[in-house]
């Protein structure tokens, strides 16, 4: 590195969903979401929702990156950050401290964000639950960090393996988190119509007492399997 970097670096400015955009997700299950981008967009495994908090929101990606044992970024964001929000923090996977906790949380939700997810760990659980702030995160530890930078805030990050940007749309459940990209809200939105078709269809025969989905007996049917004794 040839000089120290500033603080923090912030990005205020950058384009969001519309209202009408944003609705189309609300409710939707993150597996219908991931089934409408070819089944892709979904954060790492690990990050799950922590306590036992409703974990359920869809909203615009306010995103910050965190250097190791550090949250001034986290700082940074609350302060861009508009209700609705979801604050993601990408922390490289850094595993030895949280990078935030109740606290911090119950100043998110009192300034109407709608959820916290991190790559990195939390602490504080029961406060977290009593703050009731849809928290995902990589796990749990009491370590805690400390608030020098550097970091950046509303710039582009990668976390649990897929790239975010700020005005991404974040929908989360007990499954997970899937993050769509903007510029392809609108193509998401109009194959979400014919997933939740499927999806009803082939959940009205599954009650019916559907055994065999079509697809396989067709394929038994046509010889596509090689029998052997």
């Amino acid at each position: 590195m040839i000089e120290d970097p500033p603080l923090l670096t912030v990005r205020r400015s950058f384009s969001r969903p519309s209202a009408a955009q944003l609705a189309a997700f609300a409710g939707t299950p993150t597996g219908f979401v991931a089934d409408a981008m070819n089944g892709r967009g979904a954060l790492d495994h690990r990050i799950k929702p922590i306590g036992r908090t409703p974990a359920v929101f869809a909203g615009v990606a306010i995103t910050c990156h965190a250097g190791p044992a550090d949250n001034l970024a986290l700082f940074g964001a609350l302060a861009n950050g508009v209700p609705g929000d979801i604050m993601v923090c990408a922390t490289d996977g850094f595993a030895a401290t949280a990078v935030t906790g109740d606290l911090l949380l119950g100043m998110a939700r009192n300034r109407g964000l709608s959820g916290f997810v991190t790559d990195g760990m939390v602490r504080d659980v029961a406060g977290i639950e009593a703050v009731g702030l849809p928290c995902f995160a990589a796990g749990v530890t009491p370590n805690s960090p400390a608030r020098n930078g550097p970091g950046t805030v509303g710039l582009p990050v990668v976390i649990g393996g897929v790239a975010v940007a700020s005005g991404d749309i974040v929908i989360g459940d007990a499954d997970g988190v899937v993050v769509v990209p903007l510029d392809l809200a609108d193509t998401v939105i109009a194959r979400l119509v014919a997933v939740r078709a499927a999806e009803a269809d082939l959940d009205a025969k599954v009650r019916a007492g559907l055994q065999l989905p079509g697809f396989i007996t067709s394929m038994i049917a046509a010889g596509r399997f090689k029998e052997i004794d």
